[in-house]
């Protein structure tokens, strides 16, 4: 995918941004505004159980990709915390506090990536892919949520997906999985597939698309939310 230009990147914020606007005013006649976090191993089919789950729950879809070019970018990186209205920014300060001094604040990029998800999640009802969210969010505001599937069958629906031979579809597999897994490990101090790390692992090589995304909706419109009533 290309990556997409500073322009672009701005009018996909404000364009959010004004979607979170719209509906600020009636969010706290509906509380619980939970989010999904969903991890992935490359070619497992993760991406689009996001984008399927997405659509069917209505709810706000952000992916890696985006997220990590609004971490990198300073000024959206506050323009994106400046859209919570006072009560959520207490929100946002108290789940950043919550992470203490060892979260490798040293890291600017890891300080505006933390910055952003917390203030999508505080904002609510949206899905995001990637970036190690899991670790960042609170369980009582989020659904975590791991795709995997073996090795083999994942070097196949790369295979499909992308049209390579099986000796390029092993390559790029193989490197997803080291980049990802070293990710986690550098940003986090977490091991990408250890499975008490989340609260739903998927194994999408017996399961289906459709019955995946009915098990994580199921979950996520029946599970006790975090009220954020409880902060007025």
């Amino acid at each position: 995918m290309e990556k997409r230009t500073a322009p672009s990147l701005d009018k996909i914020v404000e364009e959010q941004i004004k979607k979170w606007q719209v509906s600020q005013r009636k969010k706290y006649k509906n509380p619980i505004r939970p989010v999904i976090t969903l991890s992935r191993l490359f070619g497992s089919g993760g991406d689009a159980l996001a984008r399927k789950v997405a659509d069917e729950l209505k709810i706000d879809f952000f992916d890696h990709e985006i997220i990590n070019e609004i971490a990198q970018n300073a000024k959206v990186s506050k323009r994106i915390v400046e859209s919570l209205d006072e009560q959520d920014r207490s929100v946002l300060d108290e789940w950043v506090g919550a992470l203490g001094e060892d979260h490798m604040w040293s890291y600017e990029y890891l300080k505006h990536l933390t910055n952003v998800i917390c203030a999508i999640s505080a904002h609510g009802y949206a899905i995001i892919v990637g970036r190690g969210a899991s670790y960042i969010l609170p369980k009582e505001v989020s659904l975590r949520v791991l795709v995997v599937a073996p090795l083999e069958v994942r070097v196949r629906n790369t295979m499909e997906e992308m049209k390579v031979d099986e000796k390029e579809a092993r390559r790029q597999v193989l490197r997803a999985d080291a980049d990802r897994r070293a990710f986690v490990q550098k940003y986090y101090r977490a091991e990408l597939t250890e499975p008490t790390n989340y609260d739903l692992v998927i194994n999408t090589e017996n399961t289906d698309l459709d019955l995946a995304a009915r098990i994580i909706k199921e979950e996520f419109n029946s599970r006790h939310w975090y009220d954020y009533n409880v902060r007025k």
